[in-house]
């Protein structure tokens, strides 16, 4: 029998860690009141404090800022110039050689 794996939304992550900000409630008691384990609470609100209005972007995508977006632009372009490259660099060995 597989276990089916829960879905959260943005805003129920939020409010789950909004709720353990409180100093009257501790970690343990949010997470046994939503239903959740209280590492995925910490995991989300390590999340949250990391990457801000960036957190939980949903279907497993990673959110970028627009920096970091056209870093990964550039590099996709960069790593198909050098394939470019190597594959001109074997096509000039390869009709430069004497025949025989």
């Amino acid at each position: 029998m597989s276990v089916q794996r829960r879905k959260y939304d943005p805003d129920f992550k939020r409010n789950a860690v909004r709720l353990t900000e409180d100093p009257d409630r501790s970690v343990q008691e949010v997470a046994t009141n939503l239903g959740i384990s209280k590492d995925l609470l910490y995991k989300w609100r390590r999340e949250l404090r990391l990457k801000e209005g960036l957190a939980f972007p949903g279907h497993g995508k990673e959110a970028l800022t627009e920096q970091e977006k056209r870093i990964k632009e550039l590099e996709k372009k960069l790593k198909d110039a050098e394939m470019e490259r190597d594959i001109l660099k074997k096509a000039v060995a390869i009709f430069s050689k004497a025949p025989k």
